[in-house]
């Protein structure tokens, strides 16, 4: 196993004790390599030094704090409840703890958001020099506040504006986009989410996660999600009532979520990497291949498949060519 990444909800609220438990179990029943990324998600103003020290000593060696904005007002606007100090007092509590691979998740879009302050956020991060930044577009879940009260949020056009001059910003210092929302400074990409987005697969352990399992051989890729509440996860851990549900992809379903990850990627994919994700001929990939390249949306550079300029800015657009009508319809009515 090359990769662990404790996330959703607040882990950093367990305890350095807990953590190494967690991991001395995980390596009594796994081979875990031993250069492996070990990764912990971490809320500002739950965490300080000597919590931060007590994950690095239990094993963790790369660290991501949900940082969303430095600005108060923009994150009242979306409802967190940490402060432009407690993330400035976070980030220098992980570098005293000796994390190297410190990874600032930032948001662009939020309500009443300009251009000048999305910039002036990825300014504040990048003058605390961290090894990855995650900065990604707010997305209005379904059955949320937001979805329920939509906000004031950027137009399209604004949005666009945002993401390529967060773009050339963060290039110029000297940091590489490599997915759509993902910039590292070399050889800092996140292994654990390339995983995903190459579509390899993944144990989901605990409440509510989710995992994914293949067997190119018979070409069967299985999806697997755990039981939600933790109550109901623990009183059914040792038994498969855990599993809330358990899905058998069709090979077009495959097809589909292979392009959904992989072209997310800035490098793309090849038919090789996608016959040996998904133990499929590359032939079913040929027609929607071919149609979005028609469209100006895909390009074919020696054998690599990868999104343009026009393509990444209209994903959905590029996605619809592997879609049916009714798959279309079902996901762009939950946008």
């Amino acid at each position: 196993m090359e990769t662990v990444f404790f996330g959703g909800g607040t882990p950093s609220l367990f305890s350095a004790q807990a953590i190494d438990r967690l991991l001395s179990g995980i390596r009594a029943l796994l081979k875990l390599e031993p250069d492996a990324e070990i990764t912990l998600e971490a809320n500002p103003g739950t965490v300080d030094q000597e919590r931060f020290r007590g994950f690095r000593e239990a094993g963790v060696n790369r660290l991501s704090l949900g940082i969303q904005s430095f600005q108060p007002q923009l994150l009242e606007n979306i409802g967190r409840i940490h402060d432009h100090r407690q993330a400035m007092t976070a980030i220098e509590a992980a570098c005293g703890a000796g994390f190297e691979n410190l990874n600032l998740d930032l948001m662009f879009g939020l309500p009443e958001q300009t251009i000048e302050q999305a910039l002036s956020d990825l300014r504040t991060a990048l003058a605390t020099h961290p090894a990855h930044i995650s900065w990604y577009e707010l997305t209005i879940e379904p059955h949320t506040w937001f979805h329920h009260h939509p906000p004031a949020c950027p137009d399209d056009a604004t949005l666009w504006a945002m993401q390529q001059a967060g773009r050339t910003l963060m290039s110029a210092a000297g940091y590489q986009r490599y997915e759509v929302s993902a910039y590292a400074h070399a050889e800092r990409q996140c292994r654990h989410n390339l995983n995903y987005w190459r579509f390899g697969d993944y144990l989901g352990i605990g409440a509510g996660a989710h995992g994914k399992l293949s067997d190119t051989t018979r070409q069967s890729i299985t999806r697997i999600a755990k039981t939600r509440n933790p109550d109901t996860y623990l009183a059914t851990a040792h038994s498969r009532e855990r599993i809330r549900t358990e899905v058998v992809l069709t090979a077009e379903d495959a097809v589909l979520e292979f392009a959904m990850n992989a072209l997310r990627l800035d490098r793309g994919f090849t038919a090789a990497s996608f016959s040996s994700a998904t133990g499929l001929p590359f032939p079913l990939m040929q027609e929607p291949v071919m149609a979005a390249m028609a469209h100006g949306l895909l390009a074919n550079d020696q054998g690599r498949i990868h999104t343009t300029a026009n393509g990444q800015r209209y994903l959905n657009e590029v996605l619809q060519h592997w879609m049916t009508d009714t798959e279309h319809d079902a996901r762009t009515s939950h946008r």
